[in-house]
């Protein structure tokens, strides 16, 4: 018998070791069955499970354990990513609590000491995914350093750079001046500033007492200006375009020129343009062919012989400091306004980046992207939601050359040597090297091999083929590419997806999958982002210490509605982990009334019309959850699974069925006992993908003598031919009419314990029938003292309301009053209508909608259908009065 109650904690652990030890999460490479593949994107080998890696995984298990049950051969591919710069600044902190810094120790034994941390502590987030119940084969588990891994990646960047679409350039990165390398926008974060726009002016040459004003939030970067720039339409400066201005403090000459990045609209119309120090103003001096002039060094201090002496050596802060009040001493200071703007930092460092201009590598983006663009244009590749694609090409058709060198030690070292005069030489390995360096200078020479380490997104972008173990042409690589979908977060549409895509697409000549998937944000209760410093972030895994693996699981598909973001409050978790209690409590009710599984038992020819019904609602269940995960709908897939669940079969049903089983109909009762545990052990099937954890339980207690585990049984096949269409619409009515009556009592207010008459007007003969079939039914469940045919007028003291031709009628004189209901009902409709009003004002209020951020819209637009929703159900209380 099961116990009282559910405890997740005491057989979360036991199902998974049993799941994973009896190989149930394994591929079959060898099977006739269709593959289905999902790559798990794969965490950073430093990251710890947070609500984000909560709904994804949760997502992308729910897909392969449905998948699984429906016979396909399922692989989804884990693996976990070595996360340069995170892991680097690990090991880093590890030691400098030693007193001990990576140069101390120099590369080899640095990047040996990466290695011993990721043995011994890598393995957190994996250990965590299966506390989710992630259901991946472990066996294939894959790391982006793996010496596989490392093959296709050299293998790559080789054959990359012998097409010409990797090189060597000089241009513009995001510089981390703490952690001294170029990062990726991705590790980019925006904070609002409050600082300074400080307006120079700058003499104009050969014009004495002229100047052109330009603005600035950064004073230091005009010692290494080599333009200003103005529009070409702007009438103020016509005739200045193509003259010079002297540039104070360096006496530099300078071109003024003219480019449509100036917009006259702003400030003077005037800017000062830095090539080597701002993304923008590096494209205008392209444009207008300026020269770059960097003007400072690793650590963001002034350098180099283009900036005057006294400045060489400070601080880019200091520098800005001395900047100002120089420029001030010479009377060319206009004036200076308060600015609060957004200024980049490096996400792990704190620091402001600066953009800086070195020589990186380059991948040849724009050349690759051409047919990522098409494989979506074309439908190869579909976005759910389709707006994503949006996005998708927006960022593809405008992509600049990707910089994939790292100034790092851990992570792919680039496979370039270089001989003494500078050339290189790139090879996948350092034999191959020295034979081409041998063949370009006619004898042996000593070679360094490019120190810098690859962008972690660049092996990454390999995932799909190389962890099925290309370059080689294996059985998974051909079974398993292309993958049928990817689930991931609109963040990496650009950083991953895309360049996924693109090396797919190149190598393979295939997309890496059919679909991708784009699911939202998981925010807190107000709609807030979740961060440290706000305070409000929920940690999954306490959560399913306190809920259950399968409460929070079946919270994040239940709230997982395409292009809306979760608003996750623990109270949703805890509302699902009672629907888990319900489940746990009705099938103990089944097990305690004998309704025990019949092997091989199929509920046809039934002789009870409720059971009739319940079959046939099961297979509509069944077939709407299934539609709803096909479509990647997982909010309607939950709401399907669970109000079946909870509403027809254990509100209904099992309430439905209460005098069958306790009465003396032999062959009744053991019909129903059949019907009862084939449903509920259907409802475990349909449960699966969403809650693992309680159905196998069930699955396993239910019935000592399986041959199978739940996660292994095949996918509910539920016929049509199992709907009885008019045992669905008899008791159907009768759960409508015991509905109908409920809803009446309670608007009207009516005692839970008063026991009052119902009549029918106008009935029709099929309604008085099934009355007649179901009159103990309804008496019990509606709590009425009977339930009659009108004969004569209307009361005047009741209540009326419509099931299909006939009108339901409450007399409730003497057991409540009316005009007292009346005026309840009229009050509350209208204040319920102001508050609509009030809403609907600030909806069409433009300047609201321009300013306001989307889940705050969308949060006044629910509150709106909240309200409106009640003032309807409100409206139709007051309309069933009669009199």
């Amino acid at each position: 018998m099961l116990d009282k109650t559910y405890r997740p904690a005491e057989v979360e652990e036991k199902h998974y070791r049993l799941w994973e030890e009896s190989g149930a999460f394994a591929a079959d490479t060898g099977s006739n069955a269709v593959p289905y593949t999902i790559m798990m994107p794969p965490p950073n080998v430093t990251g710890s499970l947070h609500m984000g890696h909560a709904l994804t995984f949760t997502i992308q298990d729910l897909l392969i354990r449905y998948n699984r049950m429906r016979g396909r051969d399922t692989l989804w591919q884990p693996g976990t990513d070595h996360a340069g710069i995170a892991t680097q600044m690990v090991v880093e902190r590890n030691l400098a609590k030693e007193g001990v810094t990576r140069h101390d120790l120099g590369r080899e034994k640095f990047v040996g000491k990466v290695w011993e941390w990721k043995a011994e502590s890598g393995s957190t987030i994996t250990r965590q995914l299966r506390r989710l119940g992630a259901s991946p084969d472990w066996a294939k588990e894959r790391f982006t350093m793996d010496e596989g891994l490392s093959r296709a990646v050299r293998k790559v960047f080789v054959e990359l750079h012998r097409q010409g679409l990797i090189y060597k350039d000089k241009r513009l990165v995001n510089w981390d001046p703490k952690l001294h390398t170029a990062i990726s926008d991705l590790e980019v974060e925006q904070k609002e500033v409050k600082g300074n726009l400080w307006h120079f002016r700058y003499p104009i040459e050969g014009e004495e007492g002229r100047f052109i004003t330009v603005a600035t939030t950064r004073p230091e970067t005009m010692l290494g200006d080599t333009g200003v720039a103005v529009h070409p339409e702007d009438e103020r400066y016509q005739d200045l375009i193509g003259r010079h201005v002297i540039l104070p403090l360096v006496g530099r000459r300078i071109p003024i020129v003219g480019d449509e990045y100036a917009d006259p609209a702003t400030g003077s119309g005037a800017v000062k343009i830095t090539p080597a120090h701002d993304f923008n103003d590096f494209e205008v001096g392209r444009r207008c062919g300026l020269a770059a002039i960097n003007i400072m060094d690793r650590d963001a201090r002034l350098t180099g012989d283009d900036v005057p002496e006294a400045y060489r050596g400070l601080d880019r802060y200091e520098a800005r400091k001395k900047v100002v009040a120089e420029i001030e001493a010479l009377g060319l200071l206009e004036k200076i306004e308060p600015h609060t703007h957004m200024v980049p930092h490096g996400d792990r460092s704190g620091v402001a980046i600066e953009p800086w201009l070195t020589d990186q590598w380059y991948v040849d983006a724009a050349t690759l992207a051409k047919p990522a663009i098409e494989a979506v244009e074309t439908g190869r590749t579909v976005f759910v939601p389709k707006q994503w694609e949006n996005t998708y090409f927006e960022w593809m058709r405008n992509i600049q050359p990707w910089c994939i060198s790292r100034q790092l030690w851990w992570g792919h070292q680039i496979p370039a040597w270089y001989g003494p005069d500078g050339s290189f030489f790139v090879e996948e390995t350092e034999e191959e090297a020295r034979t081409a360096a041998r063949t370009h200078y006619g004898q042996d020479v000593e070679l360094t091999r490019d120190p810098d380490v690859l962008d972690t997104w660049f092996s990454s972008a390999l995932w799909p083929f190389s962890t099925l173990g290309w370059p080689d042409e294996t059985p998974e690589l051909q079974r398993y590419y292309p993958t049928d979908v990817l689930v991931t977060g609109f963040d990496i549409i650009f950083f991953w997806v895309a360049r996924m895509m693109m090396m797919g697409l190149h190598f393979m000549k295939d997309v890496p999958f059919r679909t991708v998937y784009i699911h939202a944000l998981v925010r807190d209760e107000k709609g807030q982002k979740m961060s440290k410093s706000k305070g409000n972030v929920i940690d999954p895994l306490d959560l399913i210490d306190q809920y259950g693996t399968d409460a929070l699981r079946f919270t994040l598909a239940a709230m997982a509605a395409q292009g809306r973001d979760i608003k996750l409050a623990v109270s949703r978790v805890e509302g699902y982990r009672n629907f888990s209690t319900k489940l746990w409590n009705a099938a103990r009710y089944c097990q305690m009334n004998g309704c025990e599984p019949v092997a091989g038992y199929r509920p046809v020819g039934l002789t009870q019309t409720v059971n009739r019904w319940i079959v046939g609602a099961l297979a509509d269940a069944a077939k709407k959850v299934a539609e709803a995960i096909d479509a990647y709908r997982f909010n309607e897939a939950a709401s399907a699974a669970y109000q079946f669940t909870w509403g027809t079969f254990c509100d209904w049903y099992m309430e439905f069925t209460k005098p069958i089983l306790a009465g003396s109909d032999e062959a009744a009762k053991a019909e129903t006992r059949a019907t009862t545990a084939w449903v509920l052990d259907n409802i475990l099937h349909i449960m699966h993908p969403i809650m693992p954890y309680i159905t196998e339980e069930l699955w396993e207690q239910l019935s000592a003598g399986r041959a199978n585990r739940l996660i292994s049984a095949e996918w509910p096949d539920l016929g049509a031919d199992l709907i009885d269409p008019a045992a669905r619409d008899e008791m159907d009515w009768v759960v409508r009419l015991i509905t109908a009556v409920r809803s009446m009592r309670s608007e009207m207010n009516v005692p839970p314990a008063a026991q009052i008459e119902l009549k029918l007007k106008d009935p029709a003969a099929e309604s008085l029938s099934r009355l007649a079939t179901h009159r103990d039914l309804i008496l019990r469940m509606a709590r009425l003292a009977s339930v009659e045919p009108l004969s004569g007028p209307v009361p005047k003291s009741a209540v009326q309301d419509v099931l299909d031709e006939a009108t339901l009628i409450l007399p409730l004189e003497g057991i409540v009053d009316l005009d007292k209901e009346r005026a309840r009902l009229t009050k509350e409709i209208d204040k319920l209508s102001k508050e609509i009003d009030k809403i609907d004002a600030k909806l069409s209020n433009e300047q609201f909608v321009a300013k306001a951020p989307e889940d705050v819209i969308e949060e006044q637009r629910d509150r709106r259908d909240a309200a409106a929703q009640a003032r309807d159900k409100l409206q139709k209380a007051l309309e069933m009065l009669a009199g």
